[in-house]
Order: structure tokens, then C-alpha cells, then sequence
């Protein structure tokens, strides 16, 4: 019987709680050492990591935020450590504070939407999903900003998230694509001969391998179940890769127009769950996937259950903490690949506008995004990936223990890395990735279509599901009712 975790939000699971247990609450790798550059001196008297003090103290810009994913401690406190830091230097009185908000994505949402409208939290700067950006913008609870602050450094599909209406509404803060990450040790007993994935397969391929796997006759590898795994509970998860699957099959057309107005047809409709049908096949696919979520699937994988799995860039570090190269490798997904992401965003009711505009432009620098990238997030800036003089702020021989290394002097930061200290993915994978990754639908309204949608996808998962055309009829009729057309 399968275990199951306990995971809220993009939780890890078993895997990232032994990651994160044996850094001992601390950032991953190179991301610490940013703090310790930038702030050069301790920020006296401030909140510690995660503080969650009661938001709004006078002087205090409060920014709210989903968990991080790098952990308590992680990039993105020890980024706005460094703008304290900063304050401090230049006597300022002013100081950031980041409120983690508990519970799933769509939990935050809600938070976040009920303490933006009634006032109750006194927030400046709000880090928003990429898909909520219209829903608030719409509502007047975030505030137009200057053009300027996304310049053409920013990834082109990823800049384009951060617009409502014309204007720009929010700052890219960190991005998201999905990704195939896959075993190789699985691919090498199954005696094939090429594991280096990374200029990309199809799902045709895919499945070919998974039949290497499974050739009669072969041992299968310990633990070994079926060929991939993805995220198809019943939340964002299986909207997502069903949007994949929708976009695969319809060469790129979207459910919405750029204003959210509904447009798809039946016919778009059923190539698009013909196409989700065939990725999750029970002969390819792991069966608890139905009922995964991120943490789950995560598990799974790294357990040895499946040979891939679709998951996002910072799968890519916490696999590494329990696998090897030899043993994992990562490539773009097949078909289409959905944006994901943070941007940040001004509350309409900020008292310290010009303030938090500030923070918001030092976190989102080419310096601070050279950051997230090390520490596991993908960056939203092509110089990230691509300008060698822009670092994390030290410079450090490849190789050396980092400032988390244990006592005995081994790094526990064993994600591989380019020459320049980057993920040694990040280039010649994620990058890409990037570039050609797909959005969601942009609607104010996508809270009721991502319910709409994932709900009537679920039928797909039964015992008895339904035939394409009819479920995709059903599906145009309930999208219908909660999208404008």
C-alpha cells in the first residue's frame, strides 16, 4: 500500500525533508552567499528568517509570499536581508519583512484576496502567481507600474505574465516550466545505449524507452512500477498538464484570448483530451499519479517507482541531494511546456509606494536573479543565464566548499554546476525552456476556470470515463458558463 505524505502547496515530501533536514534549515549553496556578501554586517535587530510578525509595523515594508521553496532561511528572505543591509548603510529607517503565507496555492489566493480587498493586512508588496496577475489587476488591489521596471533583459514569455490591460501590473520575480526529468541508471539496465536526453524527445520516444524498460524477459530495476509519473490530483496540477496536453495537441491554441475571452472549439476540445488520454494510459503510467500532487510525484520518482516524471526547475536541485548525474539527467518536456512563476506586485493600499517600489526593483535585479537561479529557482533574466560577469555577488572557484558545507568540510550542495557556478542545467535546458514555454489561459476569472477545468477533466480518471467527444462537449458547456465569450 502506497505511503502517503503529507505536502501542502509545491511540497517535497519525503525527499526535500531529508534535503532539508541535512542543511540544517540553511539556503542551498551559492544563494547564502549573497547574504553574506551584500550584507556585510549583521542587519542588528531585525526579524529572523520567516519571521511572521504581525505585518504593517511602522517603517516595515511587508511582503507576502507563498513558501520557498529553498527552504526556511532560504533565497528569498536572504535577499531581502541584503536590502536591509542596505538600509541600514545608507541610515535609512526603513526595513523589508517577508510574511510566508500557509496552506496551497489556492489557499494563499484566497488569503491573500480577502486581506487585499478588506484591508485587514497591511501588505506593500505581494508575490503573486503568474495566473492571478489579471484577477487582481482587474480588482484594483494591485497598482499599475512604470514600464521600466521590466526592461529587455526579462525573458520575453515570462515578461509578458507580468500585463493586465495594457499596463504593467507586476515584476517577474522568479519563473517555472515543466520539465522531464528521468533515471538513467533505469535507461542504462535497460541496455540503452544513448542516456543523454537533453536536445529532447517526443512522446512517441518516450514510450519506446518505457518499453525498453519493461522488455519482457529483462530485469526491471528495484522498486520499478511503470514509466512516468506527473501531478493529475485534483488541483492546479492536473490543470496544468492537462493545458499542456491541450496545447500539444491543438498546435498552441489557447482556451482564452489575450482580453480572457473564451475561445476554444469542441473539436480543440477533444484533440486536447485525446492527447491527455494518451499520457496517462495506465500501461505507461504510475497509477497513484491520478492522485499526486507535486511532493507525491517527487517521491515517487526518486523511490525508483517510475523512470520519468514531469516536475518543475527545482526538482532538479532536490533530486540531486539524493541521486547522482549518473543516475538522474533532466530535458525539455515533450510537446508544449506551461509557464509557471512569482511576479511581484504593489498593493493598491500601500502607504509606502515609493519604498516598496524599490525592494521591488532590488529583488528583481540581474544581481538578485543571478541568486534565485543558484539557489534552484529559474531566473527570469536572460543575463542570468547567459552574462558570465553577472554573479550572486562573490566569486568562488568551482568546486570549493560552500558556505553550507559541513564541518568536515564537504559541500552539502550536491547539484552539478557549470564552470560559472551555475545549475549545469540552466543554460543549455531551462533557458530554452523558457523561451518556448506556453501560459495558462489569462482571464481575472481563471480561479472558476482552473476549478471548472481540472473538475471535469477528473471524469477522465474513473472507472468509467467517458469518450473524447463526449467529455469534451460537456467540458465547452461548463467552460461556457464561467468565461466570457
Amino acid at each position: 500500500m502506497r505511503r502517503r505524505l503529507r505536502t501542502s502547496g509545491r511540497g517535497h515530501g519525503r525527499v526535500q525533508r531529508r534535503v532539508q533536514g541535512r542543511l540544517s534549515g540553511r539556503v542551498y549553496g551559492y544563494g547564502l552567499a549573497l547574504a553574506l556578501l551584500l550584507t556585510a554586517c549583521s542587519g542588528g535587530g531585525q526579524a529572523g528568517p520567516g519571521a511572521t510578525a504581525t505585518p504593517g509595523a511602522s517603517g516595515d515594508i511587508v511582503v507576502a509570499s507563498g513558501r520557498d521553496v529553498t527552504g526556511k532561511g532560504g533565497i528569498r528572505q536572504q535577499l531581502i536581508d541584503a536590502w536591509n543591509a542596505q538600509q541600514d548603510r545608507e541610515h535609512s529607517d526603513v526595513h523589508a519583512r517577508l510574511v510566508e503565507l500557509p496552506g496551497s496555492a489556492d489557499q494563499q489566493r484566497s488569503q491573500l484576496l480577502g486581506a487585499l480587498q478588506s484591508g485587514s493586512a497591511q501588505y506593500d508588496v505581494v508575490n503573486l502567481d503568474v495566473t492571478w496577475v489579471p484577477e487582481f489587476a482587474a480588482a484594483h488591489l494591485i497598482r499599475p507600474l512604470p514600464d521600466t521596471l521590466v526592461g529587455a533583459d526579462v525573458i520575453k514569455s515570462v515578461a509578458s505574465t507580468a500585463r493586465w490591460g495594457g499596463k504593467l501590473y507586476a515584476v517577474p520575480f522568479n519563473s517555472d516550466v515543466g520539465l522531464l526529468y528521468y533515471r538513467r541508471d533505469h535507461l542504462k539496465q535497460a541496455h540503452v545505449q544513448d542516456t543523454d536526453l537533453s536536445k529532447g524527445i517526443t512522446w512517441r520516444q518516450l514510450r519506446d524507452l518505457i518499453d525498453a524498460v519493461e522488455a519482457p524477459g529483462r530485469s526491471r530495476p528495484k522498486g520499478y512500477e511503470k514509466g512516468w509519473t506527473t501531478q493529475l490530483g485534483p488541483y492546479e496540477g492536473r490543470t496544468v498538464n492537462g493545458i499542456e496536453a491541450f496545447l500539444s495537441a491543438t498546435d498552441g491554441a489557447g482556451l482564452t484570448d489575450e482580453n480572457g475571452r473564451y475561445t476554444a472549439t469542441v473539436q480543440q476540445l477533444t484533440d486536447g483530451i485525446a492527447e491527455l488520454r494518451a499520457r496517462s494510459q495506465g500501461a505507461y503510467t504510475l497509477g497513484d499519479a491520478v492522485r499526486s500532487d507535486e511532493g507525491e510525484s517527487l517521491t515517487d520518482f526518486a523511490d525508483g517507482r517510475t523512470a520519468f516524471l514531469r516536475h518543475w526547475p527545482y526538482a532538479y536541485r532536490t533530486l540531486h541531494q539524493s541521486l547522482t548525474d549518473a543516475q538522474l539527467g533532466v530535458a525539455p518536456l515533450p510537446g508544449r511546456a506551461v509557464l509557471g512563476g512569482q511576479n511581484l506586485a504593489l498593493a493598491g493600499a500601500s502607504q509606502q509606494a515609493d519604498k516598496a517600489s524599490e525592494l521591488i526593483r532590488f529583488l528583481t535585479s540581474r544581481e538578485s536573479e543571478r541568486c534565485l537561479l543558484d539557489a534552484g529557482f529559474a531566473a527570469t533574466r536572460e543575463s542570468a543565464y547567459t552574462a558570465d560577469d553577472v554573479t550572486c555577488g562573490v566569486a568562488r572557484t568551482p568546486g570549493a566548499a560552500s558556505p553550507s558545507a559541513s564541518p568536515s568540510g564537504e559541500s552539502a550542495d550536491r547539484m552539478p554546476r557549470d564552470d560559472h557556478g551555475r545549475p549545469a542545467y540552466a543554460r543549455t535546458i531551462l533557458l530554452p525552456a523558457l523561451r518556448r514555454a506556453v501560459q495558462r489561459p489569462r482571464t481575472p476569472l481563471y480561479g472558476a476556470f482552473t476549478q471548472t477545468f481540472a473538475t471535469e477533466l477528473g471524469t477522465l480518471f474513473t472507472d468509467d470515463p467517458p469518450g473524447d467527444a463526449e467529455l469534451a462537449a460537456e467540458l465547452d458547456k461548463e467552460l461556457r458558463k464561467v468565461l466570457p465569450g
